[in-house]
């Protein structure tokens, strides 16, 4: 990192006189004192924990200064009113200052995934950074900013939304380019009215851009009033200016074409969704100047970041689709679509098991329901439901699948028959199947893929 220590004291107005600290290079910024190295600024943020309880640790680990909110005595440090903002300003300097290229993606499915793709298609070309993780925050999309590699010349940056606001800061902080809006979903419902106020939310990613900058929105009638002439828009999907052409699905890739470029892409994943994000992260790559052969080349060689949909393989033989990262009503209804499509393994059935949708709101139950026109007995042999608000799901279910092929376990407060699922879904596994798991994080169904895999 290209910045020293008066230079930051500088930027972010500390209201100490930082000359009577020695000036020296920063290595890196670090919330988390254990991270701390030689030559490093400590930045203690208050959370569940006041990282100013830290400082002293931080200095143990050979940190050269800190940020702080309090005066101290005894450490070189800056003192600032709130050390998030500074760290924020500070962030928004650093771009300016190294004039690299941000082009920043959001949406409620699909934005690491199209953020992994069209990084790993710039880097072909440029020398690229991307979020790492889930560092798409107002904490995590400065971090990744200062933790660029010197020399970057594109910076591909993922925007979380919890709150309407969100996506306002972090634009207004990074100043896209370029920009994605992937898809508008019922995600963190409990936290917006509806959809409409998600992709409102959403369409504040203009707010940081210039004037010219390229915006590419799904066809989605719900965005149509946030549009503004500001910015050169290109809708992707149905009835757009962009779209697949041709899709050929297999259990562990996908080929497809787009109206936009010549010949084939094939990618080592599954999903008709993933040929959507890769055509995104394709035209904006053309956009910017990668070649049709690298873009063709690298989708080939795809590597994206873990924990997403992935095929892994049960100690029997069957094949486990792990989908187990995160949900909501769109990102399962794909996945069952993406899941029902591909054939079956000879002799093999299709099973999936589905756990609760987080954060959807008052009309949770609602929306797991809404899931039982995603689920065909013709298709699905056995249907697996977990969870308190996929109660609502089961008692449909149960009136279109015989009662030995659907069942439900409880997740409550006082209640939790995980080991219950365990043990009938083992039992049932055959070696030809084929079993889909998908729920939100927190429902721990990566545990039972873990033993799946293993028992």
């Amino acid at each position: 990192m290209n910045l020293t220590l008066h230079e930051i004291a500088r930027v972010v107005g500390a209201k100490n006189d930082i000359t009577q600290f020695s000036d020296c290079p920063i290595e890196h910024i670090e919330f988390d004192s254990r991270l701390i190295g030689a030559g490093d600024l400590f930045l203690p943020l208050k959370g569940e924990r006041d990282g100013h309880d830290f400082i002293e640790l931080a200095f143990q680990n050979k940190a050269v200064a800190t940020f702080s909110e309090i005066k101290l005595s005894g450490y070189p440090y800056i003192w600032v009113e709130d050390t998030l903002l500074a760290f924020q300003t500070l962030a928004s300097y650093y771009l300016d200052k190294t004039k690299v290229e941000v082009l920043a993606v959001t949406g409620s499915n699909g934005k690491t995934t199209t953020k992994d793709m069209l990084a790993q298609l710039l880097s072909t070309t440029f020398l690229t950074y991307k979020t790492q993780g889930n560092y798409n925050n107002e904490i995590g999309l400065p971090y990744t900013i200062l933790h660029m590699p010197e020399g970057t010349q594109k910076l591909v940056l993922e925007m979380g939304q919890d709150h309407l606001g969100d996506i306002h800061l972090l634009s207004t902080l990074a100043k896209p380019k370029s920009a994605i809006v992937t898809i508008v979903a019922e995600a963190h419902l409990e936290f917006f009215k509806n959809r409409a106020e998600i992709a409102k939310g959403k369409m504040q990613i203009v707010d940081g851009m210039e004037k010219g900058a390229l915006l590419l929105l799904p066809t989605d009638t719900l965005l149509d009033k946030y549009i503004s002439e500001k910015q050169e828009v290109v809708r992707f999907g149905p009835k757009g200016d962009i779209d697949v052409t041709s899709l050929e699905e297999r259990k562990d890739s996908i080929t497809f074409t787009v109206n936009f470029a010549s010949g084939e892409f094939t990618l080592p994943v599954t999903g008709k969704y993933n040929a959507t994000n890769a055509m995104v992260a394709a035209y904006l790559a053309l956009k910017e100047g990668v070649t049709e052969d690298k873009i063709r080349k690298s989708f080939s060689q795809l590597k994206l970041t873990r924990n997403r949909t992935e095929w892994k393989k049960a100690s029997n033989g069957a094949d486990i689709l792990s989908d187990v990262y995160n949900a909501n009503p769109t990102a399962m209804k794909l996945i069952l679509e993406t899941f029902s499509t591909i054939p079956n393994n000879p002799s093999g059935r299709k099973i999936v098991v589905l756990a609760d949708m987080k954060e959807l709101g008052k009309d949770s139950k609602a929306l797991h329901a809404s899931m039982l026109t995603s689920l065909n007995p013709d298709i699905l042999s056995h249907v697996f439901l977990y969870g308190e608000d996929m109660e609502a799901l089961f008692n449909y279910a149960k009136e279109i699948f015989p009662p030995e092929r659907v069942l439900y376990f409880k997740k409550t407060a006082e209640v939790d028959q995980f080991d219950n699922l365990t043990k009938v879904v083992v039992r049932e596994l055959q070696k030809n199947d084929q079993i889909l798991l998908k729920g939100s994080n927190s429902m721990n169904l990566s545990k039972l893929v873990d033993i799946l895999e293993k028992a």
